[in-house]
């Protein structure tokens, strides 16, 4: 099946129609249950349908609210199109495209939670994962190709990815000194170098043209996303407000010290954490749900980890998957709805993770738009988009290690996991595959192949 969604009937040439907010909430749930390949899959999708196909943003504005978004902490992916949706249809179009990226991974994880306690250890779920894995790996190396294409424009550019890939790599630099750093140099350059800094600038730049957008390079801001202190501020009152409320209900009806009010703090001061994806606030979250609160033991985080990888939406949704965990475990509605229990959890955590993300964008866009076609503001972003792809490739090798040498580099080499991944990189990069077909069709070669094993042997 082909994961690309329908294109628009005007010609490339024609400027295209505004886009209803009934015809945009077709689009952002459709998204929402194609979104695989992590955050920078996840980016890929989205440029290749708003900027490539459909025209709605132009590609200099989409890279603009990127960057803007890799700064924050919280899931990017998401947030940019929290932003994009908000840019469109104000802020009823902010929450409706952010929250219909998160609905379709939330249920789907809350259905594959339950199947995962009730029947964790069945040789299919197993097969199945045993297929995913190096089908994510090469997800996320095409990912890596399909930004740095579009990023690393020049020599400076390609030198601050390498460089960021030997910080991250080599010396366990956290990312947000690497953020910190290249927006620092994007600063400097912006002022030594100009014409290398530019968004999508420098020598040997190709940006590719696709016709006239509907938020063009030129489109001047509209009226809703115009900065106001007052704006500021209501958005600011509200997004607390609503914490105040959600964690007051929790303290009424479980008690300050419940089960359900734990998780609301914790995941609370873990979105605020999240800088650099998932992967970068997974300890913190394995020390707190693992080690100090006990909601679900390490084994069960690992495969939570990789139900998240292989669900649509944000990586970082194996939150989700904990907290269903430990819905479950701490029978936090009584021992006879441990399934209603472990769903009320899921939804308590999604909420707490991703509030904050929502009030980052629908508070922060307006002064970000105010600094559109900016040097000084768009250099710093520039470089911090490069910084990015030199994470992401990290990012696919540490998928690799583990994928290829399930044991360590100690253990065996998995021949059949790098043959899976090899394929799969080659149907991407060749073929142009489809992510669900590719996960679909990996899935099947790895159920066979371990249903197989025993009768072999």
């Amino acid at each position: 099946m082909d994961t690309t969604l329908p294109q628009s009937s005007h010609t490339p040439l024609d400027p295209p129609q505004p886009i209803s907010f009934a015809e945009a909430l077709r689009f952002w749930l459709k998204l929402g249950f194609i979104s695989f390949g992590g955050p920078a899959g996840q980016i890929a999708i989205m440029h290749t349908e708003l900027v490539e196909r459909r025209r709605w943003i132009s590609e200099t504005r989409f890279l603009h609210a990127l960057n803007f978004c890799m700064l924050l902490p919280g899931p990017e992916a998401q947030q940019l199109a929290t932003y994009i949706g908000w840019l469109m249809h104000r802020t009823r179009g902010g929450i409706a495209a952010g929250a219909l990226f998160v609905l379709p991974s939330l249920f789907i994880l809350i259905a594959l939670s339950w199947v995962y306690l009730r029947f964790g250890n069945v040789p299919v779920v197993a097969g199945i994962f045993y297929g995913i894995k190096p089908a994510v790996t090469a997800l996320v190396l095409h990912a890596a190709h399909r930004i740095g294409t579009r990023a690393l424009r020049n020599r400076w550019m390609w030198g601050i990815a390498a460089a960021a890939f030997v910080a991250i790599f080599a010396f366990d630099t956290p990312f947000p000194a690497i953020v910190l750093a290249a927006g620092l140099i994007g600063y400097v350059g912006s002022r030594q170098a100009p014409e290398g800094f530019a968004l999508g600038g420098g020598h040997g730049s190709t940006r590719q043209s696709y016709g006239p957008a509907l938020i063009d390079d030129g489109t001047p801001t509209p009226s809703h996303a115009q900065f106001s202190r007052v704006g500021l501020v209501r958005v600011l009152a509200i997004g607390v407000l609503l914490w105040i409320i959600a964690m007051a209900i929790l303290m009424v009806t479980q008690g300050v010290d419940g089960t359900l009010t734990q998780m609301g703090g914790f995941f609370t001061k873990a979105a605020l954490l999240t800088f650099g994806g998932a992967y970068a606030v997974l300890p913190y979250v394995y020390q707190g749900a693992v080690e100090h609160y006990q909601w679900l033991s390490g084994a069960q985080m690992i495969d939570g980890l990789a139900l998240g990888e292989t669900t649509p939406g944000p990586l970082i949704m194996v939150v989700a998957f904990v907290g269903f965990v430990g819905g479950w475990l701490k029978q936090v509605l009584g021992p006879d709805s441990l399934f209603l229990a472990g769903a009320l959890a899921a939804t308590v955590v999604t909420f707490f993770t991703f509030l904050p993300s929502f009030v980052f964008i629908l508070a922060g866009g307006p002064a970000i738009e105010a600094t559109h076609g900016k040097l000084g503001f768009t250099a710093p972003l520039s470089a911090i988009t490069a910084a990015v792809v030199g994470v992401i490739l990290n990012l696919a090798l540490f998928f690799a290690y583990h994928v290829l040498w399930p044991q360590g580099f100690g253990g065996r080499f998995d021949v059949i996991s790098a043959a899976i991944a090899a394929v799969a990189a080659f149907a991407l990069f060749r073929f142009k595959l489809g992510v669900l077909p590719l996960l679909g069709i990996c899935a099947a070669v790895g159920l066979v192949i371990t249903l197989s094993m025993p009768l072999l042997r």
